[in-house]
């Protein structure tokens, strides 16, 4: 079909083409398409680039209450932008709390996503650099991530509060087993400080404003089991999936309470990077990540 595109116009002695379709009509089939194929579709004739431009078409592609995405945001970002220009901005990530955390629409679905850094959480014994330093890193949203070197209370706890919109939504850890740098323009990483992750499980919990609670527990280095799986934690960044929770309306503002901890103090633990907290609609999650551990 692609290689045709070219042809589908009208040609002289032949019936009405695409170039006939109304302006109307091809913004109503844009409602039922995503930004992606609409875009793609632009390029054809004059007809569905004007559709594409329609602020009914991109209206229906934003969620009820995007305002408060654009009140996150100068009103001289936003004033006077089309739709479809609206659509584009939100879809990139907005800051908000000082910069430690983030919200964007999707850009295919156009559903809310969060994404909370270290920096915005309690973490117990951070302030102590014999336990926990910042390291800089292309490697995180946020360009830095939090590296424990050693502890006996493993404690990280965090929230938000966020009119997201009525969707069933997944939460998730993005941690590294492993020191990582690089050297000589290669990606390096180091387990030196990693152990007591295979000795006892972690705990994630989330719990939201309106009485939804959700725990797991999980093994963070469990080498042999590992091996036995084909399945590789240390040296690579993963999702631990706490849990989903679900949203019926945007307001009142749904807060979002979560943590990991392991606070058996009969061992230390130590060696890894807490990066960030993700808050993503569930079968998005589902299906675009690749390594998630339930």
């Amino acid at each position: 079909m692609g290689a045709s595109l070219s042809n589908l116009g009208p040609i002289a002695g032949d019936g009405p083409g695409l170039g006939d379709i109304p302006e109307s009509c091809v913004a109503c089939v844009f409602l039922y398409l995503t930004p992606p194929e609409i875009c793609n579709l632009a390029r054809l004739n004059r007809a569905f680039r004007d559709a594409a431009s329609s602020d009914a078409v991109w209206e229906s592609k934003l969620p009820h209450n995007y305002h408060h995405l654009l009140d996150l945001l100068p009103p001289e970002r936003y004033q006077n932008l089309c739709k479809k220009d609206v659509f584009a901005l939100l879809s990139r990530p907005v800051p908000f709390d000082d910069g430690n955390k983030e919200v964007w629409l999707d850009k295919v679905t156009g559903r809310v996503c969060l994404s909370m850094s270290t920096k915005s959480m309690s973490i117990t014994g951070i302030e102590d650099r014999r336990y926990w330093n910042w390291v800089s890193t292309e490697e995180s949203r946020f360009n830095i991530v939090a590296y424990l070197q050693q502890i006996w209370w493993f404690e990280v706890d965090g929230s938000v509060k966020f009119p997201l919109p009525a969707d069933i939504y997944t939460l998730s850890f993005r941690i590294h087993l492993g020191r990582f740098s690089k050297r000589l323009g290669r990606r390096v990483c180091y387990f030196e400080h990693t152990h007591g992750w295979d000795i006892k499980p972690v705990r994630f919990d989330l719990s939201t404003s309106d009485g939804q609670e959700v725990s797991t527990e999980c093994f963070l280095d469990d080498c042999a089991q590992d091996e036995a799986n084909g399945c590789h934690k240390r040296g690579c960044w993963i999702d631990y999936k706490v849990g989903e929770f679900i949203v019926n309306e945007s307001n009142p503002a749904t807060e979002v309470r979560f943590s990991m901890k392991q606070i058996d103090c009969t061992h230390s633990k130590g060696g890894i990077c807490v990066d960030a907290v993700s808050i993503i609609p569930s079968d998005l999650k589902a299906g675009r990540r690749r390594m998630v551990l339930k």
